[in-house]
């Protein structure tokens, strides 16, 4: 399987790509969807070995710009797993699976009971339970920051970094400044895998998988897009209405149950929750809403300046370079996003973070960019949770 990266350049070439998408079986990896897909346009799609020649000899007769990104899938699968830590127990720069960050969950609270308390907040389609994590210092009418990790399946850097902020918090608490004031006066409630199925799906039969594992009506295809099913334009624009495709909207909002365990409880949190921070990847951006519409949300101005400061700050350490924006307009219009929901519930401060990379690897970050991927996102992270403290509403 290879994956290749294309950028058409006017409206033909996009007609190119949109045939090729109905003829064989191709998996987009950014943009989300061949109808996202405009001239000009970075497009990075997967194709299966037996395609790829076929693939490569119509590009090249195209006259499209076009490289190989990755020339083996399966040799960058198993490059993957790259890291130091040959640990069959949790590490932190190692991807791990669901059982080992469920048994996790169970331990950092364990072993931080004053700082440290585990709930569950609903049950997935299959049946497994959704562990939330609150940290903080107990403390009278504390207000609260939410975030949540893991949304699309493979984006497996996205728990990864979950996992790392609740590491810093416990061991920096008490040493360093910042870190011990946000967790004296704010909660964080961390949701460290929102689409667990999906994940241990990743994990047993299909690296590449992006939904959730519920079944459609009427429908053989599996699974909803967990990040199309929010009440926020839903199923407009960049949603699709057919349950095989990796952006289906899903038959209603909420309707999937991972969706709708996060929304209740944030629902039921709204007077203190005053952040929303959902940790996707890759593209390196930091998107602000909207992404259902072009309209600017009231406050895109201070959004602006948060998000160019906390770019800054993510700079700073390994000068990765973040984009950042607002959603419709930075990447691509979509629909019935989490962070366009929670920003249309009163939370107005709600960003969402695609981590590295911008497409050498993609969904394969080696697990040796883990640290480095997540010290930098933790700069802009405590960044946006300060600001947020400064300025509580």
């Amino acid at each position: 399987q290879k994956v290749f990266r294309v950028i058409p350049q006017n409206d033909e070439q996009v007609e190119i790509i949109n045939s090729l998408a109905s003829n064989i079986q191709v998996d987009f990896w950014q943009p989300d969807s061949v109808t996202l897909v405009r001239p000009n346009m970075q497009v990075d799609f997967r194709v299966e070995a037996e395609e790829s020649f076929e693939v490569e000899d119509l590009l090249k007769e195209s006259g499209m710009e076009y490289r190989v990104l990755i020339d083996n899938l399966q040799a960058a699968l198993n490059a993957q797993f790259d890291s130091k830590a040959r640990t069959s127990r949790h590490s932190y720069e190692k991807y791990n699976n669901w059982e080992t960050i469920a048994a996790w969950t169970a331990d950092i609270a364990a072993q931080n009971p004053d700082l440290v308390s585990r709930s569950v907040i609903g049950e997935t389609h299959e049946g497994r339970p959704m562990y939330l994590l609150k940290m903080g210092k107990s403390g009278p009418n504390k207000k609260a920051i939410f975030m949540d990790c893991g949304f699309h399946a493979r984006e497996w850097i996205s728990p990864a970094f979950c996992q790392w902020f609740v590491k810093e918090a416990v061991e920096t608490y008490g040493k360093d400044t910042v870190m011990t004031t946000l967790l004296n006066n704010l909660d964080f409630y961390v949701l460290p895998v929102v689409n667990i199925d999906g994940y241990v799906y990743t994990w047993t039969k299909n690296r590449m998988w992006r939904k959730t594992r519920s079944k459609n009506a009427s429908s053989l295809c599996i699974g909803t897009d967990p990040n199309r099913n929010f009440n926020a334009g839903w199923c407009t624009l960049g949603a699709s209405k057919n349950p095989c495709d990796p952006t289906y909207c899903g038959s209603a909002p909420e309707s999937e149950k991972e969706t709708k365990a996060l929304a209740d409880f944030i629902r039921e949190h709204l007077s203190t929750i005053k952040a929303y921070l959902t940790i996707h990847s890759y593209s390196q951006l930091l998107l602000f809403p909207y992404s259902y519409t072009y309209k600017l949300p009231s406050n895109s101005e201070e959004l602006n300046s948060i998000a160019h400061a906390a770019s800054k700050q993510l700079a700073s350490l390994y000068n990765t370079k973040y984009t950042y924006g607002p959603g419709a307009t930075t990447i691509y219009p979509a629909a019935g996003g989490s962070d366009d929901w929670a920003y249309d519930q009163g939370i107005k401060y709600s960003f969402t973070f695609e981590l590295r990379d911008t497409g050498r690897h993609g969904f394969i970050l080696p697990e040796s960019q883990i640290k480095p991927t997540c010290e930098e996102t933790l700069l802009a992270v405590k960044y946006i949770a300060n600001y947020v403290l400064e300025h509580l509403y």
